[in-house]
């Protein structure tokens, strides 16, 4: 079965479909619904719980973490010591992390569940010669349907008749106006869906007329249909964040478990006991690896949800908060995320030039404009509670505002000049006429439409009187008329002609032939020329700051839109997205008819239709798409391709948009904003971030946003990274030097899960740099180590290790000697250290100094510069933090059954303050290196 039914004629296409114009019967529709099945669309297969929860564990430092857990318990078990704290804490921590993991993942696939709400509920089709109603999810192929004004379009069908037809398809296809719609014209067969004039598509509104169409396609075969399919089949990538976390755990991962394994054999040579070394063993993998490090990466991006949504930016998944400030390109939809979605008059202009609306002149034509309409303005309230609303045609309801906004009240003006008749717009003659009953008891007749077809039905032009309309004045309006068209405005001619009071008008308007069979009865012709009225659906006046801050802070914005390519372009250029760098496409004199070539060599580099899209292989994407600022004319399946093409390049691509052809997009990019307010279910669910105020300059504050959550991701890896590194070496130098373990298991996962958790969450407030939104993005494939991270992890690990290992050495030199098999030491006595059973204050020292110096050194995190530039104060949450943690260490060290939870004794005043100072040590060495730089 042919798919070009655009291309063929209505009698081919019913041949085809082996259908008529007395519609299927009931018999043979129900045996084609066999064939092709309801006219809904598939659901995706959702992924079972169960499936969801268990894919958590795949992450390679959860791994090593079971594995430790494993170990220690069964270890522990074949000793007969039966210890569950260790094991339990570290199972309670992975399974805590995997619900979290499995609330904040995307939910099941609703974009499908939408693009079904959208559908047609109902559909008048001809069965068996007769017209009904009938459910939309039972057409199929061949049926005959009738559409009228309001409806939904229950399928795609080829237009069989159309009486002026006009379809809003701007969710399907990124028209900033209803399409008109024509059933007699034969299209191209490679011509794009948006341009096939003939065809209606599943999901549009019809705003204006009538017609009848035969049923071409059905489901999942519609060009909707087409959306669900790149839907499904499209993953999510994964976000720059969860990449670096992923390598960041399989290297601390890999490392924990070289190191358990050095650890063990040095301390098997050192003839150590098996069962100590392996417990030794399982403490080093759980200092080596921050348990606690996915949960506070959740909870920092917690937070800066919060913050974003009290910004009109709602996240709906979690990683897309940092992803926004990887951005390097950001692929915009125009109609309505650019624009306004509302076309407005810009430019006003009568024979003698530009006009103000408010000039006489200027209001001569808007009054002139509102009556010949048939657009509905309602005033409600008064003052400043007064609104305004707009009722009709997109073009029309411009018209009528711009009238309004003079003082021009279409109601009034419809009282005092009634009109007597009416030829509606059609898509044939591209005009409008009415004629109005005078106040002096003459009349007048108004006609406005294309202007090309009205010039030529003009006899006379106004220029404050009735002239002549000679060559030389009609040249001057088409060069007028090819000025605004330039600018890429939608024009609109306004004709008039004056009937006096006791003319044969009435009698003319009895015999009038609509069909113009009776041309000496023709209205339209005679005219007088008054004037050009043009308009656009304008930018918003937010976004171009948002553009520039875009571009400043090393982000390139980039227009994808189903509009036509001049109107693309105009707003680009006005927008600051098309610069010298991406100049405006050279149009061609088609263009004076509304008709763009298409032609490779018809546009500079910054600009590029869907047709010649179309014309390049991924890999001539890929290579080219650089070069262009600006796609115009495409279709859903383009703009993924275009997406997928910046992603080739390295690039990380926020794409944003509103409607249902820009869903399989905003899915396949790194994180996709849709639109509140326009935006329809299927853009919304499809999204990871919805812009509640539908406000392009959202996004650039949402970018800021992410920028400075990454910054505090990174001091935390960098703050816990550190710390563990410190904790690693504590108890390697310890076996190195042949004393006792420094540190059990259950007081490194208290380091890990509490004392060192408050403060990296505390960080996560920390406020973003001033000239956060002046840098360059961080590139995706630039590790989390870089700019020299490692090496300060490495040293300042080095700092918190040594002074843990010296709280140890004093603590047992000098307060555990007492513990030695064969009583208290005397004299000069040479201590056997590796000989201790029970270190006990040592251990508690190491343990209290390890804790606490940690907690000193996360003030050294919040910034670069000395906390005497930033302000001890600055940062409350994270003092508040210091605290909290600093209390709770006390607690568990004085507390006589928390100590014997965690194997520790009370310290004397004395030994509390050795272990401040060396607690208080690393402040003071990172402040005298920051006052170096």
């Amino acid at each position: 079965m042919t798919t070009n039914w655009h291309s063929i004629t209505k009698e081919a296409v019913l041949r085809e479909l082996d259908s008529g114009l007395s519609g299927l019967s009931k018999k043979e529709a129900l045996k084609r619904q066999k064939k092709y099945g309801l006219n809904v669309l598939e659901a995706k297969k959702k992924k079972p719980l169960f499936f969801r929860f268990i894919s958590q564990f795949k992450d390679f430092m959860i791994l090593t973490l079971i594995f430790a857990a494993l170990i220690s318990f069964f270890v522990s078990l074949l000793h007969g010591e039966l210890d569950f704290v260790e094991p339990a804490i570290i199972i309670f921590i992975i399974t805590l992390n995997a619900i979290l993991g499995v609330l904040q993942e995307s939910k099941a696939e609703k974009s499908l569940e939408a693009l079904q709400k959208m559908s047609a509920p109902t559909a008048l089709v001809m069965r068996d010669d007769l017209l009904e109603s009938v459910d939309a999810k039972e057409l199929v192929p061949g049926d005959l349907i009738y559409l009228e004004t309001g409806h939904f379009v229950p399928a795609d069908a080829r237009l069989l008749t159309s009486v002026n037809l006009k379809i809003d398809e701007a969710s399907l296809t990124g028209e900033s106006h209803p399409i008109e719609k024509d059933a007699e014209v034969l299209l191209k067969e490679d011509i794009l869906p948006a341009e096939r004039i003939n065809m209606v598509a599943s999901t549009g509104i019809i705003t204006y007329g009538r017609g009848t169409a035969v049923v071409t396609a059905t489901g999942m075969h519609t060009e909707v249909g087409h959306i669900a399919k790149l839907i499904m089949e499209d993953e999510t990538p994964l976000t720059p964040l969860q990449k670096r976390l992923a390598s960041t755990g399989k290297t601390l991962g890999i490392a924990a478990l070289v190191i358990c394994i050095i650890i063990f054999f040095i301390g098997i040579l050192k003839s150590r006991p098996v069962f100590e070394m392996f417990m030794t063993s399982v403490s080093l993998a759980v200092a080596a690896i921050p348990e606690g490090l996915p949960a506070i990466v959740t909870i920092m991006l917690s937070l800066g949800v919060q913050r974003m949504a009290r910004k009109n930016a709602v996240i709906r998944k979690l990683p897309a908060v940092e992803t926004l400030g990887s951005a390097t390109v950001i692929c915009s939809d125009k109609t309505g995320t650019l624009t306004q979605n509302k076309m407005t008059v810009t430019e006003i202009c009568t024979s003698k030039g530009k006009e103000m609306p408010d000039s006489p002149g200027g209001k001569q034509l808007l009054t002139l404009a509102s009556l010949c309409n048939d657009t509905i303005l309602q005033i409600t309230g008064k003052g400043k509670q007064q609104s305004v609303s707009v009722t009709g045609e997109p073009t029309e309801n411009a018209l009528v505002m711009a009238a309004h906004q003079t003082g021009l009240i279409k109601a009034q003006l419809d009282l005092t000049h009634p009109r007597v008749f009416e030829i509606p717009f059609d898509s044939v003659r591209k005009q409008m006429t009415t004629v109005h009953k005078m106040p002096d008891g003459g009349y007048r007749q108004i006609t406005k439409g294309a202007f090309d077809i009205l010039l030529s039905e003009c006899s006379n032009v106004d220029k404050g009187k009735e002239l002549p309309l000679t060559q030389v004045l009609k040249d001057q309006l088409i060069r007028l008329n090819e000025s605004m068209t330039g600018k890429a405005l939608r024009v609109i001619a306004v004709a008039y002609k004056d009937y006096p009071a006791g003319s044969s008008l009435p009698e003319k308007l009895k015999t009038y032939s609509i069909s113009g069979k009776n041309k000496q009865q023709n209205l339209e012709q005679g005219l007088t020329f008054a004037g050009l009225i043009g308009m656009i659906d304008p930018p918003r006046p937010e976004v171009r700051d948002a553009v520039y801050t875009c571009q400043l802070a090393g982000i390139t914005p980039v227009m994808i839109t189903g509009d036509h390519v001049s109107t693309a372009c105009a707003i680009a250029k006005d927008l600051g997205i098309l610069s010298k760098e991406a100049p405006l496409p050279k149009l061609r004199a088609a263009e004076f008819t509304g008709k763009l070539s298409t032609s490779p060599s018809a546009f500079q580099s910054g600009a590029m239709t869907g047709a010649e899209l179309s014309r390049l292989s991924q890999d001539e994407l890929i290579e080219k798409i650089t070069d262009y600022r600006v796609f115009a004319r495409v279709s859903p399946e383009h703009k993924v391709r275009i997406v997928k093409a910046f992603q080739a390049r390295g690039e990380v691509v926020a794409m944003t948009g509103d409607g249902v052809n820009d869903a399989p997009a905003l899915k396949a990019a790194d994180i996709g904003c849709a639109m509140g307010i326009s935006g329809t279910d299927v853009a919304k669910n499809a999204a990871d971030m919805i812009l509640t105020d539908d406000n392009f300059a959202t996004i650039v504050s949402a970018v800021k946003e992410g920028r400075g959550i990454y910054d505090n991701i990174k001091k935390s890896v960098h703050f816990l990274l550190s710390c563990n590194v410190g904790e690693i070496l504590t108890i390697f130098a310890a076996i190195l030097f042949g004393l006792p373990s420094p540190l059990v298991a259950v007081q490194l996962l208290w380091v890990n899960l509490v004392t060192d958790s408050l403060p990296a969450i505390s960080l996560g407030v920390e406020p973003a740099d001033k000239d956060i939104m002046k840098k360059k993005p961080i590139p995706p494939d630039k590790g989390m180590f870089s700019d020299g991270l490692a090496f300060k992890i490495i040293t300042e690990g080095i700092l918190i290790g040594t002074l843990a290992l010296l709280a140890f050495i004093i603590g047992i030199r000098f307060f555990d000697s007492a513990n030695l098999p064969g009583g208290v030491v005397k004299g000069t006595k040479t201590v056997e250290l590796a000989a201790m059973t029970t270190p006990y204050v040592g251990r508690t020292m190491a343990f209290a100094v390890l804790s606490l110096s940690q907690l000193f050194h996360s003030f050294n995190m919040r910034s670069e510069h000395s906390l005497t530039k930033i302000g001890l104060f600055s940062n409350m949450k994270l003092l508040l933090s210091f605290f909290i943690c600093t209390f709770l260490q006390v607690i568990v060290i004085s507390v006589k059954p928390l100590a014997d939870i965690f194997k520790v004794v009370p310290l004397t005043p004395a030994q509390w303050s050795l272990v401040l100072v060396l607690s208080f040590l690393p402040i003071v060495v990172v402040e005298i290196q920051k006052g170096r730089k």
